[in-house]
């Protein structure tokens, strides 16, 4: 088991509903993939630029946008890739 525990902040939750059930499912599914594994950032990629997150995971059309603390991974946005880096 990795040493990360996985947190969402709330405009990631709202993300979250805001999307079909099916594509939920699939997140979900995805996110329980990175966590099992021993090294969950070896499938992320670094972020150049944002001013939120540092980090993203690639789900099909979705982004996971997030950071990493001490213990935790902070899931920040998920959305459709045309909106993740409109700001």
């Amino acid at each position: 088991m990795n040493q990360y525990r996985l947190e969402f902040k709330k405009p990631a939750k709202k993300d979250l509903q805001r999307i079909d059930q099916i594509s939920q499912r699939r997140l979900i599914k995805k996110l329980k993939f990175f966590m099992s594994q021993p090294d969950p950032l070896a499938y992320a990629k670094p972020l150049v630029g944002r001013r939120e997150g540092n980090y993203r995971w690639r789900v099909g059309v979705y982004r996971i946008v997030f950071d990493v603390r001490a213990d935790a991974i902070l899931i920040l946005r998920v959305q459709h890739r045309g909106e993740v880096y409109r700001r």
